[in-house]
């Protein structure tokens, strides 16, 4: 297995799970400048979902930017381990359970409806992310590197 970190791993259950419900995912995407969520996926009927995976209580309780996730989804969610201490994390949002192959939803977060232009900001976003890391997959070279 490749040398992911624990975080890495979680990201990779949460993808393949939400992939399986029909969402596009991303992992580590920047909604604006300065700012990167582990996972972001947009789901065909155009709802955005956000994901911060958290590997241990020192993780969660370093993390004191996710509040500024909010406002970038329509929904936001913590994925953790099963061994995961869950009485340190907010109720008020949304649990996944993961491991590197898969997760499972175990309680669904509450709908935040992003407004037109925020929500086309982040679709926007994420179609350039996705196709710059289609267009490196097949062309690494540095110099040809157009997004960031």
């Amino acid at each position: 297995m490749e040398n992911l970190q624990p975080g890495q791993l979680l990201a990779r259950g949460v993808c393949r799970h939400l992939i399986t419900h029909g969402f596009a995912v991303i992992e580590e995407f920047s909604p604006e400048r300065g700012r990167r969520v582990d996972v972001a996926a947009i789901a065909r009927d155009g709802e955005i979902w956000v994901v911060e995976c958290k590997s241990s209580r020192a993780d969660f309780m370093a993390d004191s930017k996710w509040q500024d996730y909010l406002q970038w989804c329509d929904r936001f969610f913590w994925a953790v381990d099963a061994d995961f201490p869950l009485d340190i994390l907010p109720v008020e949002d949304g649990l996944i359970i993961a491991d590197a192959h898969d997760a499972e939803i175990q309680r669904m977060a509450p709908e935040r409806k992003l407004n037109a232009a925020r929500r086309k900001t982040v679709t926007k976003n994420f179609a350039r992310t996705a196709a710059d890391r289609l267009r490196m997959y097949t062309d690494p070279s540095p110099s040809r590197r157009m997004f960031g």
